[in-house]
């Protein structure tokens, strides 16, 4: 069982300090408003981290790195329990018409906003987010969260605005100017300094999930103008209304967040102070620093979890963490290729509008077996069947993979070589009839970047060849750039077949259909000529669309989507691979089950409800709290 921290932090802190060599840098703890984030007995969470912060502008970043600051000093109208449930944030109670067209926000008294010295600037009010509107949807502000005032939830005039006013910086790129719009067309309004209102220019039954985004946090109007371009900048320009305050930031250096003395939800804040050090071989040397006492958390690497299991402090001390569902991981076919010759992109364009080809390809892969280059040892815990994840999206208790014919793929395993030879030789006949010549390069690309796409990529080419026979394709694995692979290789169509990924923006199946609509930058299925790929194509279009037109009937809706995802597996537009490893394998002294947890938006990055204890959780520990957290029951010998 886990023990109670009792824990000597002002030792620990002199030892850090010799340490990083950074006492003078420190912020000066005589004569600052916050003192009990620094006392002799105060709670200190330390950790180390490799990738630093690039912006404190919450409005324009939606990058992981940047938004662990953000979620923890920034509240949004709604909070999540740690089971995923949404729960007033600042806003304590809520309503919406009954189209769904306009929703109504009651914000709660007492939400204060601070400087990073706990000194209080004014009230939090609904002009706050008002303000918020109007800064992420003016283009002269290069938000990258800009979208997910248009994406699914559509607040009237946001898109509008947005093209006004990139219009006037590149009138170049509209061939009709748009018309004049005002910020206060934005649906975005203030009844009162608590009311909040927004207005949708169409149903949205899963608002609410959108609103712990980034783009819909709210800023002070008069903070905001009296700092300019100023905001953002550091940490001393930027208010804060979260469960901490930054009250230190040197970048490559240190983080440290204290408790926020004046935060509305204070008593629900159990860590008085977080350091984060920054050290650029945190991933190499964190286990060694746990072990020295020095930080709290360390992620164990895969490479070396079977030696750190061997030895007793550390295995006591190793847990998993909880399946990362917000993201999905897929392989797609590229069915408008665009490579160099010497890998012959026409003959694939050939081979790959074949459904009986993409199924043997889909049946040779053995994703377990991939999968064990991240998870040597339950990698079956990864894998992921469906383009939605198992585990993010329910409606009572009913995940949204069990709707409909999707509950079939779900429970079945594509990988089966018995089958992937018959796909085969059919499809064998079939090509050479379409003037298809073998083997057929298979153009496959990785990111050297990424820590085990390499092994993981070579690993499928042996069990594609070894499956299908190198006299009927050839893989050729190459590596992409390691700086700006996405617009080099995805983007550019410079693959055949390629693992991607995506992630929700809100709590709907429709948002796990983007990565296939129109516009997509994934499989390119829309540029297809082929008749039968376009029918697919067409069909597939048919059915999301009349899904997304349901919004009385959540149940109905999911039967929709679920129709629709099940048809493009059914025909192999993509094949499904894995869920995101997260973190892995731990030593952390932070119990995850205790957090708030979400598959989408940035709430699982807060330390609020956690506690600190005296020792990391065992494998066994682990398994016991994530099965009462998951309310899985353990099966009857």
């Amino acid at each position: 069982m886990m023990k109670r921290k009792l824990k000597a932090s002002a030792l620990f802190m002199v030892m850090v300090l010799l340490l990083t060599g950074c006492y003078a840098k420190l912020p000066d703890i005589e004569n600052h408003t916050l003192d009990d984030a620094y006392r002799s007995d105060a709670v200190v969470y330390n950790t180390l981290y490799a990738s630093e912060v690039t912006n404190l502008n919450y409005l324009v970043t939606s990058s992981p790195v940047d938004t662990v600051i953000t979620a923890n000093v920034i509240d949004a109208l709604v909070d999540y329990d740690n089971e995923g449930n949404i729960v007033p944030g600042l806003a304590e109670s809520w309503e919406c018409t009954e189209d769904m067209c306009t929703w109504v926000f009651h914000l709660r008294n007492g939400i204060k906003w601070v400087d990073y010295e706990g000194n209080v600037y004014g009230e939090v009010v609904a002009d706050d987010w008002v303000a918020a509107a109007e800064y992420v949807n003016n283009a002269a502000n290069e938000t990258d969260c800009q979208y997910m005032y248009c994406t699914g939830s559509v607040v009237k005039g946001a898109q509008e605005y947005y093209d006004y006013t990139r219009s006037l910086l590149h009138p170049e790129e509209y061939d009709v100017k748009p018309k004049k719009v005002e910020p206060s067309d934005i649906g975005v309004m203030a009844y009162d300094d608590k009311t909040l209102i927004y207005k949708l220019d169409k149903p949205c039954p899963f608002f609410l999930s959108v609103l712990s985004y980034t783009s819909y946090l709210p800023v002070s109007r008069k903070y905001l103008k009296s700092s300019g371009t100023m905001f953002g900048k550091d940490y001393k320009n930027v208010l804060y209304n979260g469960a901490y305050i930054l009250h230190y930031f040197q970048p490559l250096e240190k983080q440290i967040l204290v408790k926020n003395p004046n935060y509305w939800d204070r008593d629900k804040v159990y860590i008085d102070r977080v350091e984060n050090v920054y050290d650029s071989e945190a991933a190499t040397i964190g286990v060694e620093r746990y072990e020295e006492g020095l930080i709290d958390k360390a992620v164990v690497s895969a490479d070396k979890l079977e030696r750190y299991l061997s030895m007793r402090f550390h295995s006591d001390e190793i847990h998993g963490t909880i399946p990362d569902c917000s993201y999905s991981y897929f392989y797609v076919f590229n069915f408008a290729p665009s490579y160099n010759e010497e890998n012959e992109p026409e003959n694939w364009r050939k081979a790959v509008v074949n459904e009986n080809f993409r199924k043997a390809i889909m049946c040779s892969i053995d994703r377990e077996e991939a999968l064990s280059v991240y998870e040597p040892y339950d990698p079956g815990k990864l894998v992921n069947n469906t383009v939605t994840p198992p585990g993010a999206i329910s409606i009572d208790g009913k995940d949204y993979t069990k709707f409909g014919k999707l509950g079939y793929y779900t429970g079945r395993d594509s990988y089966n070589r018995n089958d992937a030879r018959i796909y085969r030789d059919l499809a064998k006949r079939q090509l050479n009839e379409a003037g298809v010549t073998f083997p057929i390069k298979i153009l496959m690309p990785y990111n050297p970047s990424v820590v085990g796409w390499k092994q993981e990529v070579f690993t499928i080419k042996k069990q594609l060849e070894h499956s299908l026979g190198t006299d009927f394709i050839e893989v050729v694995v190459e590596a992409g750039s390691d700086t700006g692979f996405l617009n080099a290789v995805q983007r550019s169509g410079k693959f055949s077949f390629m693992k991607c990924r995506w992630g929700a923006d809100y709590e709907d199946p429709k948002t796990w259909t983007e990565p296939f609509e129109e516009e997509d930058d994934y499989s390119f299925w829309h540029q297809c000529e082929d008749e039968k790929v376009k029918e697919v194509c067409e069909i597939w279009e048919k059915q999301k669309d009349n899904a997304s037109e349901i919004t009385d009937d959540e149940n109905l809706r999911f039967e929709a989507f679920a129709e629709a995802e099940r048809l493009i597996l059914d025909h192999a537009i993509v094949v499904p691979f894995s869920i995101m490893i997260g973190d892995g394998y731990v030593m952390d002294k932070i119990n995850e089950f205790e957090r708030e947890y979400s598959s989408y938006g940035i709430a699982k990055q807060r330390y609020k409800g956690c506690h600190l204890y005296e020792d990391s959780m065992d494998m066994e520990e682990y398994q016991k709290a994530y099965k009462e957290w998951a309310h899985i029951e353990d099966e009857e010998e």
